[in-house]
């Protein structure tokens, strides 16, 4: 999160005077002193306390060899709101949970010298390059580069030159514990506030019960997590042990998200797979491929962004092609489920995948459902890069995967039991948790 939200980058307005860092100006004054051209060690030195590669610094080293007079002295860093803006809009307090722009400032001077010994590595590979060499040489070296000596690269560390000293007001408390501890004093205070608990007993009502919960369960919820000083296993139980969790109007209120749909479908039919990539293409044509949401919110949990038109056809081409097996890597077995007539299958499939429970509506239609044709599948293109992937604002569908289609298997298996059993994984009954 620190790296994330630029907190690392993070520095007191008032402790710019303190700050010493590897400018281009002092860069460029060591290059003129060795004739435009730097030692190895140097180039190590320079690379590691300035964050870059070698490329980027031979493109310095060529700005300034045609360019010798410095230029503008850079911008310093400064306070960065990120971090503290996330924290409070999207982990505690809720988008109206009474803070102010006010706030955000003081939160993130809270926060200032929460940051990373090394985030990018180089002090590490420095290191490594003078393997061998007296131990002094690289005490002075990871001094040179502004980490403590005792503090591996890519842990959290806090330093107290960046930080804002002084009292600082958040939420209308005063925090004034003395360096890292005024962050600490920031999360008690976001965690004891009322707003807090009332937005997380809502997150977790919504996961679990329904979309739609009332206030009242809400706010029970938000008084066990209030009392208990945000305590989660309390606040669990508070949520799972009260009358509206076991409402009969909150069985079954909940529409499975396209993973736990994949999920529960491999379960269900006792399926073998080693989640080849044509499954993971299969999850990001339904829209949720594992670590694919780029936001920081998460995938959503309502039924409003995974049921449409298009969403529930993809869903049904989903259980044909998992029930006809035609995902690579992916292998059911549905012979149990043969029977003497088409009747008799769906029977069987309704049994054995819906334990029974289903209304007879649903039934009437899967009867007339078996005589028609099932929709033909279409290849989904295949995860190339995790981080391509991403959902369109408001929709629950992924955008397409990289390179070339995924291959489906030719359909394999008795055709009437496969097509009995897309039919039931398709039905309200199983597409609800």
């Amino acid at each position: 999160m620190l790296f994330y939200l630029d907190n690392l980058q993070s520095v007191s307005p008032n402790a710019q005077a303190q700050q010493q860092p590897q400018g281009n100006g002092q860069l460029r004054e060591r290059i003129m002193r060795n004739g435009g051209v730097l030692p190895p060690e140097m180039r190590e030195r320079i690379k590691m306390r300035q964050g870059i590669t070698d490329a980027e610094l031979d493109r310095r080293l060529e700005q300034f060899r045609k360019n010798p007079q410095p230029q503008q002295k850079q911008a310093k860093r400064g306070l960065n709101e990120n971090y503290a803006r996330e924290l409070m809009e999207l982990h505690t307090l809720g988008v109206n949970g009474g803070y102010t722009q006010k706030d955000v400032i003081e939160v993130a001077k809270c926060f200032t010298g929460w940051t990373i010994a090394d985030p990018t590595g180089y002090r590490r590979a420095a290191a490594n390059m003078i393997k061998g060499t007296e131990d002094r040489k690289l005490e002075r070296l990871q001094r040179q580069a502004g980490v403590p000596d005792d503090i591996d690269s890519g842990q959290f560390y806090f330093n107290p030159r960046w930080h804002e000293q002084g009292a600082k007001y958040v939420l209308g408390q005063k925090v004034d514990e003395s360096g890292m501890k005024d962050g600490l004093k920031v999360l008690d205070i976001l965690v004891n506030s009322p707003a807090t608990a009332k937005f997380i007993a809502r997150k977790l009502a919504v996961k679990f019960v329904s979309d739609n919960p009332s206030d009242a369960l809400v706010g029970r919820v938000a008084d066990a997590f209030h009392k208990s000083s945000g305590d989660i296993k309390t606040t669990l139980r508070a949520l799972l042990s009260d009358p509206e969790f076991f409402a009969s109007e909150n069985y079954h209120a909940k529409i499975k998200t396209p993973f736990e749909l994949v999920v529960s479908s491999i379960r269900t039919l006792g399926a073998d797979t080693n989640a080849s990539p044509a499954l993971v293409a299969m999850l990001n044509k339904l829209g949720e491929v594992p670590y694919g949401y780029q936001a920081p919110t998460g995938y959503p949990d309502k039924a409003e962004d995974w049921v449409n038109t298009g969403a529930l056809l993809e869903r049904l081409n989903f259980a044909v092609a998992i029930a006809s097996n035609r995902i690579p890597g992916t292998k059911v077995d549905l012979t149990p489920l043969a029977g003497k007539n088409k009747s008799e299958i769906l029977d069987k499939a309704i049994a054995e995948i819906l334990s029974g429970e289903v209304s007879s509506g649903t039934k009437a239609t899967l009867l007339k459902q078996l005589e028609q044709p099932l929709p033909e599948v279409k290849p989904a293109e295949p995860v190339a890069d995790m981080e391509a992937v991403d959902m369109p604002a408001g929709k629950g569908q992924g955008q397409r995967g990289l390179g070339r289609q995924a291959r489906l298997l030719q359909p394999s298996g008795n055709p009437d039991v496969f097509k009995a059993v897309s039919l039931v994984l398709g039905t309200p009954e199983f597409q609800r948790q």
